[in-house]
């Protein structure tokens, strides 16, 4: 019964990701800030579909269940409802309540999760049990080797989580208060570490092949340093440039490990053209990191940036392991298969692309490439709800109705 609990709530974080994937494309378009993009790109998207998964993926990873069932429920509506608030905080002249107010419910939610996830697997803190079974005993020292940095990326999501309270609260800030920090905390710090960390558990299986394990342990120990000099040094100085060379090497290291693992493979999924893409999209934008580090900055390359690594790393990667887990072949629904999958990779890949060199040159590609993206977010988005309707709240909901006529 915990496991169905848990995979009824994975679904609605899945889904929350999906719709905030498709908000942000909307706000980009509506040429609202960039910070409104930032949290329901980062916080709405790419963590929520990151906790919904973490729930079911970590305990398991680390040989236990996890310790309180009903967490998801209690943390799903705080983040939710703290991921709108702080969004609307970013519109010019909302309510001075929506941040404050946005920041105390997301910082809660983060905090449920963290409680869950840390009593759950205190006793195997280091990841040494791995549920790693005998058919696969040859996984067990890369598995090891991941599960040990899951702890430091749980670290990494409570600073953040307490520098975006410290944001909009009196709460004194990390640093200086510079929001890019805590940017980078949390979508390097935590998210592409958890990418790196349980993308060698998952990803070796799926493909059905071995990564080299000399790059396993330097993209999890340049991916686990980098974040927080990144974020310490921000926005220059020779740290700045340490911790960019760091994170270069983590994302092409790994983006070299899924090429040989996608090489080496002889299967053929949907899903895996998602991390494909991803991990191309994680090259280009780690290599405007380093020109930051060594140039400068400048306002187009920043958001160039922030959508190649958001939206192209964390996000194609993450829509590519979605499909993995919900394959959309398996659905009867009109019009949803791996066609439409293929698809929306597709239209947000190259949207990506268009994006990048209308910002980089100032011309009209930009506008064309972010509607390109946003036909994307909306087909992935329609592609899961269409999935998890007719799969299981449908299912759910004509037992419902069949107990009411009864």
């Amino acid at each position: 019964m915990t496991a169905v609990r848990i995979s009824r709530w994975s679904r609605f974080f899945v889904t929350a990701g999906a719709v905030s994937f498709v908000l942000w494309q909307l706000a980009l378009l509506a040429g609202l800030p960039r910070r409104v993009g930032v949290v329901l790109g980062l916080y709405g998207f790419v963590l929520h579909v990151v906790f919904g998964k973490a729930y079911s993926l970590v305990p398991t990873y680390f040989d236990r269940t996890l310790r309180f069932s009903l967490a998801p429920a209690i943390h799903f509506p705080l983040t939710v409802t703290g991921t709108v608030c702080l969004a609307v905080a970013a519109i010019p002249a909302t309510h001075p309540l929506f941040a404050p107010v946005g920041g105390v419910l997301w910082a809660a939610g983060v905090a449920v999760f963290l409680g869950t996830i840390g009593s759950t697997i205190r006793d195997n803190p280091t990841g040494r049990e791995t549920a790693t079974g005998e058919a696969n005993a040859d996984r067990r020292g890369v598995d090891r080797v991941a599960n040990l940095f899951v702890p430091i990326a749980l670290a990494y999501l409570a600073v953040g989580a307490y520098g975006t309270l410290a944001l909009s609260t009196p709460l004194p800030v990390l640093v200086d208060g510079y929001p890019p920090r805590v940017t980078h905390l949390l979508a390097a710090g935590s998210v592409a570490l958890l990418v790196f960390a349980i993308g060698f558990r998952l990803l070796p299986r799926f493909l059905v092949a071995a990564p080299p394990r000399p790059l396993v342990v330097l993209v999890l120990g340049t991916g686990a340093v980098g974040p927080a000099l990144l974020a310490v040094s921000l926005p220059s100085g020779p740290w700045f440039r340490v911790g960019a060379v760091a994170e270069a090497t983590a994302v092409v290291g790994f983006a070299v490990a899924y090429l040989t693992l996608f090489a080496r493979s002889d299967r053929s999924r949907i899903g895996f053209y998602g991390v494909l893409a991803g991990v191309v999209a994680g090259i280009a934008g780690v290599g405007l990191g380093l020109r930051f580090a060594i140039g400068g900055t400048a306002s187009a390359l920043v958001a160039v940036h922030l959508r190649l690594n958001v939206a192209g790393f964390l996000g194609l990667t993450i829509v590519g392991i979605t499909y993995q887990f919900y394959p959309p072949a398996v659905g009867t629904v009109p019009g949803v298969g791996d066609r439409t999958a293929l698809a929306s990779i597709g239209f947000v890949a190259a949207g990506l692309a268009l994006e990048a060199v209308g910002l980089l040159t100032g011309t009209g590609l930009t506008l064309l490439g972010r509607s390109s993206v946003g036909v994307g977010a909306c087909l992935f988005a329609g592609i899961v709800v269409a999935l998890f309707y007719e799969r299981h709240w449908q299912p759910t909901l004509q037992t419902l109705l069949s107990s009411g006529e009864r």
